[in-house]
């Protein structure tokens, strides 16, 4: 009988990062087609958070007193975890190849780990200095800097705020409320999100561009609704449900690392879609960064165990992260 669940959960957290990894995908035949990574975000979010605010609505079962209570951390969660990272991280792909940019993202993880030292004065343990080195040590081999082809610093100044805005989600997380839903914080962190950046761009702060013709995608032409349908859908109500549903069944801790293949899966799409695929060194450096965000996350799951209490899972690098 555990068998059975462990076995289901697994699946679902597999398709929940194969789901979240094809956002970059999507995102980039918009980009390419004329939109502004600021109009993508609003479209995604936008859509995901309206099509999951029935499950949110039924989750809460009422509850709405737990929902005031966290107004603010969730709104903070829709300006960092959702506008801010996505926003980034879309505009990193329109300069980087898809992989880079969510191996950029990946170091908010790194980041927190910064955060908790220097504002709370949490000194990291040995397996979190490890983690850390490791990562920081696998960056110059991802953004190949001894190698001929450099990488646009555009892109790589838009990776690195989008591992803000995930270092964002990882601090805010600790801070809600075990009894609110997670679908329900999903819906309305992507609403919030999704209205401050059109307000953004409305007011002229923010470029706000959308083309509504055809779209190449995976080379063909096709309608710009077909990515948009992919984006809001595919990438993120979809791995949203599947995310939560595995965490339910796995535990925090389990699901938390398969989420880490969103960096192989995503790596792997666009290579079958876009083409794309990273150099020998950036793909070590990569496997760097992984390895290094794993040690730090056993390091504070082993911690969060003994303190008797439930670590913070990522909802998205992407949506965080987008991802």
């Amino acid at each position: 009988m555990r068998q059975r669940p462990t076995g289901v959960g697994l699946g679902l957290a597999l398709l929940s990062t194969v789901t979240f990894a094809t956002s970059g995908t999507f995102a980039r035949s918009l980009i390419e087609a004329g939109w502004s990574a600021e109009a993508v975000v609003i479209a995604r979010v936008g859509s995901a958070a309206a099509v999951l605010a029935v499950p949110a609505v039924l989750a809460l079962r009422g509850r709405w007193d737990v929902l005031r209570r966290n107004l603010a951390s969730v709104g903070a969660f829709g300006l960092l975890a959702v506008a801010l990272a996505q926003a980034c991280f879309f505009n990193a792909v329109r300069y980087l190849p898809v992989g880079v940019a969510l191996l950029l993202e990946y170091l908010g993880i790194i980041l927190v780990v910064g955060w908790m030292w220097a504002v709370h004065g949490q000194r990291p343990r040995r397996l979190t200095v490890a983690g850390s080195v490791a990562a920081l040590a696998g960056l110059p081999a991802v953004l190949d800097v001894t190698g001929g082809g450099r990488l646009d610093p555009a892109g790589v100044l838009w990776g690195l705020g989008a591992a803000v805005g995930l270092a964002g989600y990882f601090v805010i997380a600790g801070r809600l409320d075990d009894g609110l839903p997670s679908v329900a914080m999903a819906s309305a962190g992507m609403g919030v999100g999704a209205a401050a950046l059109l307000v953004l761009g409305l007011a002229g702060a923010l470029p706000l561009r959308a083309t509504f013709g055809e779209v190449t995608f995976a080379g063909q032409r096709t309608s710009w609704l077909v990515p948009i349908a992919g984006l809001s859908l595919v990438a993120a109500v979809v791995a949203y449900l599947t995310g939560i549903a595995a965490a339910r069944i796995l535990g925090a801790r389990l699901s938390s690392f398969v989420g880490l293949t969103e960096v192989m899966f995503a790596v792997l799409v666009a290579w079958l879609v876009l083409g794309e695929l990273p150099t020998v060194v950036q793909l070590l450096g990569g496997a760097l960064i992984v390895a290094g965000v794993a040690l730090v996350r056993v390091d504070e799951l082993r911690e969060a165990r003994a303190l008797g209490r439930s670590p913070a899972r990522p909802a998205e690098p992407a949506l965080a992260a987008e991802a």
